[in-house]
């Protein structure tokens, strides 16, 4: 299948023509939909264990254990997609997800014990569906090699922290105007509605290739060492979106004023996404590796400033600054993976992405919980400075092997999605 996209040669890559593509109009809005409860789902859990519990570090740990569950079982869920079709992992995973955060809903407004809020931690969060990896598949299908790669993943990554700048908004005003438990119910179902909408979208989801006659090798996405890299980078980003979920609550909590959680959280995510729109209108000369390593040094460098912070102007201005590196870290590494990885593996390569953030946001609600309960108020912004500088010596140290290599194509024009490759 011949990329849908045309462009005249020396035209510049941007989101008109991006967004003229044939059938793109189709999974972007019902997409969109469908990944905006994601947004909620952290901060949600945070507000309605800390009401029940009174405690930051319960509800951390309780946060922190979803977002585990979910970097585990993410990967296989994207491997499930690229073997069997999107539909047929999209449909269960709501259907559980849904029914598991209402359960864990019960559990806390019931004070039922810490344990048992893991417990129905676990399958919320590993049936949290992965919506964003199957748009990003969905843009590979139609784009195939077009230079307009990038921008889609600019576009995606704005779309993307469109949804953190309104989900923390509603899960807030819903858990502190409504009641604790709001926010958590009405994840669970718009999950429900958008996920099973987007599902119904097939004319757009990658194919599955292969026939029942022909044994097909799939090669996991995490031999590929560049991805490691980018797992460790993407640990990092999510140490800060955990770090500043807690510290940002917290904070408005001292100070009593909890309902500016959700706009201090979405100043940072809206700087996040405004320097997005800016890296897809941009026509990029410089090499991706090296956009990276300069972008994810600006963001440890403001990261590492979050804990001076004593007042809500400052404390939103560092936000809305490190919101801005975030966006070119995280449009750079999804654009590498089209480079490193083959296309039959794209999908679960963008779910390790995506689980590491998860893993890292876990991490970081977890240690950012305990120092908001233990040390001062704002010990919780040490964790995004700790996260980033760490992964940013990672990203140093091997950086080399984020070089991309070309990819055989036995089989591949076809969707670019699943690349049969001959059996040893």
């Amino acid at each position: 299948m011949a990329s849908t996209v045309t462009s005249r040669p020396g035209s510049r890559p941007g989101y008109g023509p991006l967004l003229r593509t044939r059938g793109a109009w189709t999974f972007l809005l019902p997409g969109f939909a469908a990944r905006q409860p994601f947004a909620m789902l952290t901060i949600s859990i945070v507000l309605l264990v800390q009401h029940t519990t009174g405690s930051y570090g319960a509800a951390g740990a309780a946060a922190a254990v979803t977002g585990v569950s979910m970097a585990l079982f993410a990967p296989y869920s994207g491997r499930l997609a690229d073997r069997h079709g999107q539909r047929a992992v999209l449909i269960p995973g709501v259907l559980v997800h849904s029914l598991s955060g209402l359960t864990f809903t019960a559990l806390a407004l019931g004070h039922a014990p810490l344990w048992a809020l893991f417990v129905a931690a676990v399958p919320t969060g590993a049936s949290v569906p992965q919506v964003g990896p199957m748009v990003r598949a969905r843009w590979g299908v139609k784009l195939q090699d077009s230079p307009l790669m990038t921008t889609a993943a600019a576009f995606e990554s704005v779309t993307d922290e469109l949804t953190f700048v309104f989900g923390p908004l509603l899960a807030t005003a819903l858990c502190t105007t409504v009641n604790p438990a709001a926010g958590l119910v009405t994840e669970a179902g718009l999950t429900l509605v958008g996920g099973l909408v987007f599902a119904a979208q097939k004319g757009t989801q990658p194919t599955v290739t292969g026939d029942g006659h022909a044994r097909v090798e799939h090669v996991s996405a995490l031999r590929v060492p560049g991805i490691r890299v980018l797992i460790v980078t993407f640990l990092g980003i999510g140490s800060v979106f955990g770090g500043m979920q807690v510290s940002l609550a917290a904070f408005t909590e001292s100070i009593g004023e909890p309902g500016l959680n959700g706009v201090l959280y979405g100043t940072f995510a809206a700087g996040n996404m405004l320097s997005g729109l800016v890296c897809g209108a941009v026509a990029w000369k410089v090499a991706p590796q090296r956009r990276l390593l300069v972008g994810y040094a600006a963001l440890a460098l403001t990261a590492s400033a979050l804990w001076t912070a004593h007042s809500v102007l400052l404390l939103a201005g560092l936000g809305l600054l490190v919101g801005m590196c975030i966006a070119p870290a995280l449009i750079t590494g999804y654009t590498l993976v089209e480079g490193l990885v083959p296309a039959g593996a794209r999908t679960e390569a963008f779910t390790w992405l995506t689980g590491a953030v998860a893993l890292g946001q876990a991490a970081a609600v977890t240690v950012a919980g305990q120092l908001e309960d233990r040390l001062w108020g704002g010990a919780g912004f040490l964790v995004p400075m700790a996260g980033t500088v760490l992964a940013l010596g990672t990203l140093i140290a091997l950086r080399s092997r984020l070089a991309t290599r070309p990819h055989s194509r036995t089989v591949a024009r076809g969707v670019g999605h699943r690349v049969p490759v001959a059996v040893d």
